[in-house]
């Protein structure tokens, strides 16, 4: 346990000085020890032979006089350091998830107000001069910088809308080169490798490129004088003996390492280092949320991102990502779209968020549809009551107070086979997906504008009818405000 090659060499140690870490702590157990005959589950930091902390609890208690002043103990040691690290991490795990849910409900609410503003916004710029349209413009880039800081907590509590594709991690890392040797600046040298063979993994694409972004800028803020930035692909194969205190599941990951040689980081910032808004710059050159970022990224891909780290010596973050079998055939381009189409069908629209329901009934009715709208749930069965089979498309925020979206669409599908849906929400389609087992129902997140608000429509209402069977038969039920 303490490293010592033989007993002579442990006996002849000085347990004050050289055995504990904080010598107060063993004036503390044997003054308790000598007043009561015994102390017990005392937790103390010893130090190794080698130098290496670890943590201990020990029970002593007294056997029997050797002579006048000499007594002999009998000491039961315990290294309880792996333990209380699992402890450490679990408690680590709870504080992430607890911030995670709070940042995700932030960003919904925020994402309700950001949808007025700029679909309000779009609207108006047609309708302004061309010195209101320059101040308008202003705005809604305001605007679209929200988005993007929502964008980001979402991130973290991994609930942002994730395009995912079968691609070669190398392409990818490839392909964000360029704009990262833009952004590091010309006294950081900067080298990239690669294996010679594709490297399959199921990400989106675009957000593994802002983690490589966030994490260049990072190491770029770590050497203010220059240094070294190399970033690495490789593959590695994790036994359930080796995986990092059993946290990361065994098999075979691509494995991309971002290393700087710059200021290093230290153990207590290591250990707030993916919470969001948690920064070590100054006030005014960061937002505090790159490296949650990046943790809400690589979590959602299904991956682990590790630190490895000392004050002077750089810093090394290791990010290990599943890997799957080649595609069968390229991806295809997820976002070519057709060209906008207005349409004169009736759509039941329910949003609780009042602005939100303004705009995009106001946006569906300019483009020539019939806008039926309720606040909740019980008023869309009303209206739907009442105009049933004119009905072609159900339009509906996924929470809701009461009856959420989902399970209002479930009770119109009942009855009502022809009904199209279409789900939006502030928070994003994963989150859908999961609570409900169906990956391929419509969905348009918040904040939309009025363009894909419009075009979103279109393409569901221009389905046939039997793709959206399967949105009646799936268990839609259980989400909650």
């Amino acid at each position: 346990m303490l490293g010592y090659p033989s007993a002579r060499e442990l006996m002849a140690i000085d347990v004050r000085n050289d055995l504990f870490q904080d010598a107060r702590q063993f004036e503390e157990a044997f003054a308790a020890l000598r007043r009561d005959g015994y102390i017990r589950d005392i937790e103390a930091e010893w130090r190794r032979r080698d130098g290496r902390l670890i943590i201990v609890r020990f029970t002593v208690h007294q056997v029997s006089a050797a002579g006048d002043a000499d007594w002999i103990y009998e000491a039961i040691v315990e290294d309880i350091t792996d333990q209380r690290r699992l402890e450490l991490q679990f408690r680590q795990s709870q504080k992430m998830e607890a911030v995670g849910r709070l940042a995700g409900g932030v960003a919904h609410d925020f994402n309700n107000l950001l949808t007025a503003i700029l679909g309000y916004g779009e609207l108006l710029r047609d309708q302004l001069s061309r010195d209101g349209q320059a101040d308008l413009e202003e705005v809604l880039r305001a605007g679209n910088r929200a988005a993007d800081l929502t964008r980001q907590l979402l991130a973290f509590s991994r609930k942002q809308v994730m395009r995912p594709a079968v691609c070669d991690l190398g392409a990818v890392v490839d392909g964000a080169c360029g704009m990262l040797r833009r952004v590091i600046g010309e006294d950081i040298t900067f080298t990239v490798s690669r294996l010679d063979q594709p490297v399959w993994v199921n990400v989106d694409s675009g957000q593994i490129e802002q983690v490589l972004m966030n994490l260049a800028v990072n190491a770029r803020d770590a050497m203010p004088n220059g240094g070294t930035l190399a970033i690495d692909t490789s593959t590695s194969v994790i036994a359930r003996e080796t995986a990092r205190d059993g946290q990361m599941p065994a098999g075979s990951y691509a494995l991309i390492s971002v290393r700087d040689t710059g200021c290093g980081i230290d153990e207590d910032t290591k250990s707030h280092l993916f919470e969001p808004f948690f920064t070590t710059k100054e006030v005014g050159k960061g937002t505090g949320l790159g490296l949650a970022t990046v943790y809400g990224i690589v979590k959602q891909s299904g991956g682990f991102i590790w630190v490895d780290s000392e004050p002077a010596a750089g810093t090394t973050f290791w990010i290990y990502l599943p890997i799957v079998a080649a595609p069968d055939e390229p991806a295809r381009d997820k976002d070519c779209r057709s060209p906008l189409r207005s349409g004169q069908e009736t759509i039941l629209l329910v949003e609780d968020e009042d602005g939100v329901r303004r705009l995009a009934g106001r946006i569906l009715q300019r483009c020539g549809y019939e806008v039926l709208s309720a606040s909740n749930a019980e008023e869309a069965r009303l209206l739907h009551g009442e105009r049933g089979l004119d009905i072609a498309l159900l339009l509906t925020d996924v929470v809701m107070p009461g009856t959420s979206g989902p399970a209002l669409a479930r009770s119109l599908l009942a009855g009502h086979r022809a009904l199209r849906v279409l789900y939006m929400s502030g928070y994003a389609e994963r989150g859908l997906i999961e609570q409900t087992g169906f990956a391929g129902a419509p969905f348009l997140p918040k904040p939309f504008t009025p363009d894909s608000l419009a075009q979103r429509v279109r393409d569901v209402l221009d389905q046939p009818v039997a793709a959206s069977k399967d949105a009646r038969r799936s268990p839609i039920e259980g989400m909650r405000p």
